[in-house]
């Protein structure tokens, strides 16, 4: 394989087939949909941290936005060396949008984490405020999965990474001199 090869291979890697590419972001809507209507049914149900609902509902639908502007056709990868300004116009929001995300991301660890444990009880006569254990645990948990993601992720790539070095790439049209 020549370098002229393999440089044009790294540029435009192989796509997964259509219908594996439409199922993925259709489960990648899932989660989404699930922030946005959990953060609205339990709107005033955490006077504890009441940055949680709203928390949820902004992720919700600018991670919904943008597994659906991921399907627009100026989102795709060009397929010649001219460049869209269109693409650049839909990279420039893609990346101001995911940045946002990242903060607003940040900002949601500290709303939740800051109360872990919340009093569950609406009725409790603790002068502590309460949080809806269904709101807050839905919020925990999307959160710690997004670090559990990353870390195997992480790990993944690791391990990919030492399999590399380990094996060692040989190519068989290469004759070393």
């Amino acid at each position: 394989m020549s370098n002229t090869v393999l440089i044009q291979h790294i540029r435009r890697p192989p796509q997964p087939p259509a219908p594996a590419l439409g199922c993925s972001k259709l489960l990648m809507c899932i989660l989404p949909i699930a922030q946005i209507a959990i953060g609205v049914v339990h709107l005033d149900n955490c006077p504890r941290q009441h940055y949680i609902p709203i928390y949820l509902i902004v992720v919700g639908v600018f991670g919904l936005l943008l597994a659906v502007l991921s399907c627009l056709p100026c989102a795709q990868e060009p397929t010649d060396d001219t460049t869209n300004p269109l693409s650049r116009v839909c990279a420039t929001w893609n990346s101001i949008t995911s940045f946002f995300l990242f903060c607003w991301f940040i900002a949601g660890n500290v709303w939740i984490y800051s109360i872990y444990q919340p009093n569950y009880d609406k009725n409790s006569t603790d002068t502590d405020p309460y949080c809806d254990k269904t709101l807050y645990l839905f919020a925990f948990w999307t959160t710690t999965l997004v670090y559990i993601l990353f870390g195997l992720s992480l790990i993944g790539c690791c391990c990919t990474i030492c399999c590399v070095c380990l094996c060692g790439r040989v190519d068989p049209d290469v004759v070393d001199v």
